[in-house]
């Protein structure tokens, strides 16, 4: 019963980190569209102030989610590859909002993109189990 009720959790920890890896990847994609649609905007740095809070909702939501995934699992490639995803996604975006580096800003969807397919393969590993 107990394995059953942890792996419960880890399908739910992994269902809010690949959900908020995803809608993390639709904000990136929606506001450079939103706001060049805006009389004058031409980038999203002309957005109001409270849109790129969003990003760093998504970062601790996502964090989170990958602590508890984390916790729940015994796959340390997988720990570890879920960990490098988030901390490669919070160093691009604290670069991409603070202007540290020149990067492109596509760079931000590799880590989005490796975290929801992390947690996704997590899920199908753990659903075989139930």
């Amino acid at each position: 019963m107990t394995v059953f009720r942890d792996n419960r959790k880890l399908l739910e920890a992994d269902s809010v980190g690949a959900l908020a890896s995803g809608l993390c990847m639709v904000h990136c994609l929606a506001t450079p569209l939103l706001f060049f649609v805006q009389a004058g905007a031409t980038c999203a740095e002309a957005g109001p102030w409270w849109w790129s809070i969003i990003d760093f909702l998504f970062l601790v939501v996502s964090g989170v989610a990958v602590w508890r995934s984390a916790k729940q699992d015994n796959k340390r490639w997988l720990n570890a590859a879920l960990y490098l995803s988030w901390i490669l996604l919070a160093g691009l975006l604290f670069n991409h909002r603070f202007h540290l580096i020149s990067l492109p800003h596509i760079l931000l969807y590799i880590p989005a993109i490796g975290l929801v397919g992390l947690h996704l393969y997590n899920m199908q590993t753990y659903r075989s189990v139930l």
